[in-house]
């Protein structure tokens, strides 16, 4: 049955407790469970203040450049990565459930019509991608993908297995996912812990041909990816790498890594993030040499899905910049994050040179009412974000202010 689009509603859906949050004990990783609450309650819950404009439109606390503006898109319960599909009028969504959701706008017009749940079943349904008729999930323990012409035929279909031995652990255990330019399907694979030794595919980032078989690293020292990209003129990944838990409030930033090549080494378990130090491998000698973040954020703020942007619609400027989702932090004793960065490429050089705030509000006096996970661009332009916490999908526009 379709989903109808409930603004308000959208608000109601609150994870109860820890499992919404990052949090550094394993015990506490578990599916989102969602309950209803009022819309006053929410807003009281969040710690704001329940002015009529807020209780009429939430997204009016949230603050974007001039000329842009934030609409609702879906309300989808658990809305973490999405795969816009423009042949299909889809935009597939993964959750950290057991379920895939696709969000339809038949007519073309920016403003989704329906929600509806394609998949069941699944073991942490967090990486998604679509490719050439079919749509392939990274679950927690192997990768499968489902025949999906049409939307009938992928609700109708049984999965195709392509690897089924990824590190089978909750913690650190929901895949980011998306195919190269190389036509390969790559996967972040989180170490199972804050700060360990890892073995195997654990910590890393790998990728597996369209067709399945066995994965090879492509990056390693990788704590817990859980976004990346391609720059659009050379086709290098970027990605988010989260840093470690209980080093300080402000220790160790998350990461905006570069790997142009296979086989670089980020450097965890020796470093929690960025140049700083772990106390359980500070004396260990290092065996390789690590590669060094290209842009550091602040610590625990979660740093998730990446887009570069492609399109048209946004100003000029904006061309071959990188949209971050930033889901906030559980751990420091000020909280940070909830919020959209952007990272500013030099046209000539290629490379990121600074991050600024993008779009920020989804924390307000100390509380979240929103946790942003992903970014994806729409084929207008527009860009979309996720967002686990309210369980909905926004739509970000611009027009000249």
């Amino acid at each position: 049955m379709g989903r109808r689009f409930c603004f308000a509603s959208i608000y109601k859906q609150v994870s109860s407790g820890p499992p919404s949050l990052e949090p550094s004990n394993a015990a506490l990783h578990t599916f989102p469970m969602f309950r209803f609450v009022t819309l006053l309650g929410l807003l009281f819950y969040a710690g704001l203040a329940v002015t009529p404009a807020a209780a009429k439109d939430p997204l009016g606390l949230i603050r974007l450049p001039p000329g842009y503006k934030i609409e609702p898109y879906a309300q989808v319960p658990g809305a973490r990565s999405m795969a816009v599909v423009a042949s299909l009028g889809a935009v597939f969504v993964g959750t950290r459930s057991d379920a895939v959701y696709a969000i339809l706008d038949n007519d073309g017009d920016g403003h989704a019509e329906s929600v509806e749940t394609v998949l069941r079943g699944l073991k942490v349904a967090n990486g998604i991608d679509w490719r050439n008729g079919w749509l392939y999930v990274a679950e927690q323990h192997r990768v499968v993908r489902f025949p999906a012409p049409d939307l009938k035929t992928l609700k109708s279909s049984r999965p195709e297995i392509l690897f089924a031995g990824l590190p089978d652990d909750r913690w650190h255990g929901w895949r980011y996912a998306r195919f190269g330019p190389d036509g390969k399907f790559y996967i972040a694979v989180g170490a199972p812990c804050n700060i360990c030794r890892t073995s195997g595919l654990e910590g890393t980032i790998v990728r597996i041909d369209k067709n399945g078989g066995t994965p090879e690293i492509y990056a390693g020292g990788v704590r817990n990816s859980v976004g990346f990209d391609f720059q659009p003129k050379t086709g290098e990944l970027y990605f988010t790498d989260n840093g470690a838990d209980n080093m300080g409030d402000d220790s160790p930033p998350d990461e905006f890594n570069h790997a142009p090549k296979k086989g670089m080494w980020f450097g965890f378990p020796y470093f929690g993030g960025g140049r700083d130090r772990t106390s359980e491998f500070r004396d260990d000698p290092l065996s390789r040499t690590p590669v060094f973040p290209v842009i550091n954020f602040n610590a625990h703020v979660a740093s998730l899905g990446i887009s570069f942007y492609r399109g048209t619609m946004f100003p000029a400027d904006t061309q071959g910049d990188a949209f971050v989702a930033q889901h906030g932090s559980w751990n420091r004793s000020v909280p940070d994050g909830y919020r959209i960065m952007r990272i500013r490429f030099d046209a000539k050089t290629g490379k990121a040179v600074k991050k600024e705030i993008f779009a920020d509000g989804w924390l307000q006096g100390g509380k979240s009412w929103g946790r942003p996970v992903d970014v994806k661009e729409l084929t207008d332009g527009s860009l979309l974000v996720s967002d686990d916490r309210a369980g909905a999908v926004y739509r970000i526009t611009y027009g000249k202010p």
